[in-house]
């Protein structure tokens, strides 16, 4: 998978098909997204590109307090690439581009500068300024497919659902949201600590048995990192 940095410059991508959206997460109702955009450049004989952005919105728009992520960008783009992505394309999400209307986003960005065949949406995706896009006033410039909204043995999955689950230290509920190990990637020190994004959810303060760079181990969650056994690395631990 590339990794694209806004949209200047961009490669060449020849019959792009896209899905936009934060993915925090990358969970299961995101996969069937993903997957689709996936299936759906196949189809074409393109390439699928997820659009997200950095730093989360809400950090941009002064409404920040108590924002609590899944997923670092470094973790989003783990995770992207185990799926197949082609394209990872972060939007530096500025004051300015948080005013674009969804009209400018579609035109100017997804077409005239992306060239994108098919943008795939979730059953309540809203984007542009105010939210004002939406999937009936974008279908009609762009083609545009909805997918509806994933349930797990009867649980709805979202972002929101997730984080509560990991709160509470329910991680095998979270787990099973997730469809994945909830990972957590940093550099150690010399004493093994890593110093989390302060915006990275962790789980409740304990220790916790985790796969550490793919070796089955044991981790301590404290306060705004974790402990684990190897020192002055980049770490990955799955939970």
């Amino acid at each position: 998978m590339q990794r694209l940095w806004g949209f200047d410059n961009l490669p060449n991508i020849e019959h792009a098909v896209a899905t936009v959206g934060s993915y925090d997460g990358v969970h299961l109702g995101h996969k069937v997204l993903i997957d689709t955009t996936i299936q759906r450049a196949k189809q074409r004989g393109g390439k699928s590109v997820v659009i997200t952005f950095e730093p989360h919105p809400r950090i941009t728009l002064g409404r920040a307090e108590g924002l609590k992520l899944l997923t670092t960008t470094t973790e989003k783009e783990t995770l992207l690439s185990q799926l197949g992505v082609d394209y990872m394309l972060i939007i530096p999400f500025d004051k300015s581009f948080s005013e674009l209307s969804h009209e400018s986003f579609v035109k100017d960005y997804l077409i005239d500068k992306l060239h994108i065949e098919e943008l795939i949406v979730g059953y309540n995706h809203r984007f542009g300024h105010n939210k004002g896009g939406n999937y009936e006033n974008i279908s009609s410039s762009l083609e545009v497919s909805r997918i509806d909204q994933q349930l797990v043995e009867n649980n709805r999955v979202s972002s929101t659902i997730i984080r509560t689950t990991i709160e509470q230290g329910d991680l095998e509920l979270a787990v099973q949201l997730l469809g994945h190990t909830y990972i957590i990637i940093g550099n150690s020190d010399q004493n093994g600590f890593i110093a989390t994004d302060s915006y990275k959810l962790l789980p409740p303060p304990g220790r916790y048995r985790a796969t550490v760079n793919g070796v089955e181990s044991e981790v301590c969650v404290v306060e705004g990192g974790v402990n684990c056994s190897i020192n002055n690395q980049q770490i990955t631990i799955e939970l």
